[in-house]
């Protein structure tokens, strides 16, 4: 059972995470979404708002993995344990 994590702050989400999303949830079995709190950033929308935006988009989201969208504000290693990662997935800029 692989298991994959896609961290980020998702302020807003937009196409591209959506793009990564739907990849990556054909590489896994099961994709956690990890939303970093960080209220260090001033993030533009607020936790539960960040959340919603990408279960949203998910939703929309028909192939590939069982996807879940959960809060962190740990070290990235410690909630990639927490949630059985085997993988990381990240973008580029």
């Amino acid at each position: 059972f692989r298991v994959g994590l896609y961290p980020g702050t998702f302020d807003p989400v937009t196409n591209g995470h959506v793009d990564i999303i739907a990849r990556a949830a054909t590489l896994v079995d099961r994709l956690v979404i990890g939303v970093a709190i960080n209220e260090d950033k001033g993030p533009l929308f607020n936790l539960s708002e960040r959340v919603a935006m990408v279960e949203e988009q998910i939703a929309r989201i028909k192939d590939g993995a069982e996807i879940v969208v959960q809060p962190f504000d740990t070290l990235l290693m410690t909630f990639a344990e927490s949630v059985g990662a085997h993988i990381i997935v990240r973008g580029l800029r």
